[in-house]
């Protein structure tokens, strides 16, 4: 599970937003090219576009977990079982990190202004993103290999 906890932080640490470095960590897994994820999950970063609302990194999660499971059409029971397990695997990022809320976990008050801080080696010392999208991606590694798909 390790390869995946630093490879979110690799997508992480270059630049990606906390969305797609989870995200794009499953790419391979998921049969989806890098140009499609990084597209679908840019909007997530920063607790949804800054809002510092759901964290991005558990957003990462649910993307990948709809693109295996997520064509249930009106299928009720699937709908349900799929919901299980997004409550599950927030649950599982709630339990190591205290919450799933971006805000809470940077310890801030409310929205950001959308433009995105610089990324320096200061930006990455006073923000636990890269542990976040670390654990977002173990997290969802142990969930596939439990599903037998790792």
């Amino acid at each position: 599970m390790e390869k995946y906890r630093v490879r979110a932080k690799e997508f992480f640490e270059s630049g990606y937003n906390c969305a797609q470095a989870v995200f794009l960590t499953f790419a391979d897994e998921l049969g989806i090219d890098v140009k499609t994820v990084s597209a679908i999950s840019a909007p997530f970063g920063g607790g949804m576009g800054r809002m510092r609302e759901v964290c991005g990194a558990v957003s990462g999660m649910f993307m990948a977990l709809g693109v295996l499971y997520g064509d249930y059409g009106t299928d009720g029971e699937a709908k349900k079982a799929q919901y299980a397990d997004v409550q599950r695997l927030a649950a599982a990022f709630e339990e190591r990190n205290g919450s799933i809320i971006c805000r809470e976990l940077l310890g801030l008050q409310g929205k950001s202004e959308p433009s995105p801080e610089k990324r320096t080696d200061a930006y990455y010392k006073k923000r636990p993103c890269s542990e976040m999208v670390s654990d977002a991606a173990e997290i969802f590694a142990l969930y596939l290999r439990e599903k037998g798909r790792i």
